[in-house]
C-alpha cells in the first residue's frame, strides 16, 4: 500500500476503517457479510464503502452466486503481502 493511500485511509471516518480491516481480514465479502462481521449497520457499511471505493482502496464486483449482491474486496496489496511475494 502506498504512502498516500494509508494517509487517506487514516483520514476516513472510525466505520471506514473497520470496514476496511474487515475485508483485510476476511477476504472478498458481500456487503451483508460485512455488516454481519463489523456489526455496523446496512446504510453505514454502505457509505464506508462507498468512501474507500472513492480512494481505490475497495473494488466492487459481481458476486456469482447471488447477482442481485455485489462482492468487495481490497485493491491494494497489504504490508503482509507485499513481504510474502518479496521473498519468492
Amino acid at each position: 500500500m502506498s504512502q498516500t493511500q494509508r494517509e487517506e485511509i487514516d483520514d476516513l471516518p472510525p466505520s471506514a476503517k473497520l470496514v476496511f480491516k474487515v475485508l483485510e481480514y476476511k477476504g472478498s465479502l458481500t456487503q451483508k457479510e460485512i455488516v454481519d462481521e463489523s456489526m455496523l449497520s446496512a446504510r453505514t457499511v454502505r457509505y464506508a464503502l462507498e468512501r474507500l471505493e472513492d480512494i481505490g482502496v475497495v473494488e466492487e464486483n459481481i458476486y456469482f452466486a447471488d447477482a442481485r449482491q455485489n462482492l468487495y474486496d481490497i485493491t491494494v496489496q497489504t504490508d503482509a503481502e507485499a513481504e510474502c511475494c518479496a521473498d519468492a
